[in-house]
Parts: structure tokens; C-alpha cells; sequence
């Protein structure tokens, strides 16, 4: 079992893995885990949004997905999104790969449901080095970011030891 510490440090470390060249995202997470009270009350809009009015548990891991979505680092894609929409919000993160995988995507693809799309995704992705990873926070939407597929595995390990739940689609 993690204790606090163990988790304050997963989730900074889960932070600067997937922004790197954004140190306010991992101030923001931090903030959230340091202060879930003031944290609240400085982003009382954002969070009523989601149906959050004080402190939740998971209050820093949503601190990571606003704050990687405020970099355009994280696409959060609804359950029920066409194909279309969901390829318009991956190419519009910064950590896309560099080597286009929409070349890779056959037409038939575009036409399956979300949940299927993005693992037909998270395979192309794949075929570039790159990965397509799930932020679990136990909705009905898929917080996905893009990051270089050697580093999936970290994420992952992180995300568990903070008590939370991220995994690669396509594998």
C-alpha cells in the first residue's frame, strides 16, 4: 500500500512524464493534492463541470487531466464520439508523433464505435513508436494522451501506485 508520500510522488512523476516541458502542469496536480480545499475554490467553474463542489479523493488525478488538457496534451473523447471528431481532437495534441499514423488508418476503421476506433488508433499509433493511453477517472468519456510507446508501461506503474488506473489502447 502507498502511503501518502508515495502518491504525492507518483503523481508529480506521472506528471512530468506526460508534460515534460510544462512544469505548471505538474504544479497544478500538486496543488490539488497539497491543497484539495484552495484547490477547489481556484477552479470552482472547471470543477462544477464535472460535478465537483469539495474535495474528492481523486481530486489530483483530475487536476492532471485539466492541466494536460489545458496543454493540449490530453483529448477527452466521449464514449459515444465519431471517428471524425476523435481524429480532429488527436491531431490537434502537441505530443502527436511526428510520423503521421492517420495514413495507416483504412476506411473501414472510420466506421467502427468509439471504444473500437480508439484501439484501432492505439495499434496505429503503435506502428510509429508512439501510444495512445486511457486516464482512467471512472466515466463515461476517454481522457487520452499521446506519448512515446516505451514510456507506456511507466505511466501505467505510476498511475497504479498513486491509486488510479491508466492503460494503452491498441494492445
Amino acid at each position: 500500500m502507498s502511503g501518502p508520500d508515495d502518491v504525492r510522488t507518483s503523481l508529480a512523476t506521472a506528471a512530468a512524464l506526460l508534460a515534460p516541458a510544462h512544469q505548471a502542469v505538474t504544479d497544478q496536480v500538486l496543488h490539488a493534492f497539497d491543497h484539495p480545499g484552495a484547490y477547489v475554490r481556484d477552479h470552482a467553474g472547471r470543477l462544477a463541470d464535472r460535478g465537483i463542489d469539495e474535495p474528492v479523493p481523486d481530486l489530483a488525478w483530475i487536476a492532471l487531466i485539466d492541466a494536460l488538457t489545458d496543454q493540449r496534451l490530453l483529448a477527452e473523447l466521449d464514449w459515444k464520439e465519431d471517428s471524425q471528431e476523435v481524429r480532429s481532437q488527436l491531431k490537434g495534441l502537441e505530443s502527436r508523433p511526428s510520423v503521421d499514423p492517420w495514413v495507416l488508418v483504412e476506411e473501414d476503421e472510420m466506421l467502427l464505435p468509439t471504444d473500437e476506433f480508439l484501439h484501432a488508433c492505439g495499434r496505429h499509433y503503435s506502428e510509429v513508436g508512439a501510444a495512445l493511453a486511457v486516464l482512467d477517472i471512472d466515466s463515461d468519456c476517454y481522457p487520452v494522451v499521446c506519448m512515446r510507446a516505451a514510456r507506456v508501461q511507466e505511466l501505467t506503474a505510476l498511475a497504479q501506485r498513486a491509486g488510479f488506473r491508466a492503460w494503452a489502447l491498441g494492445v
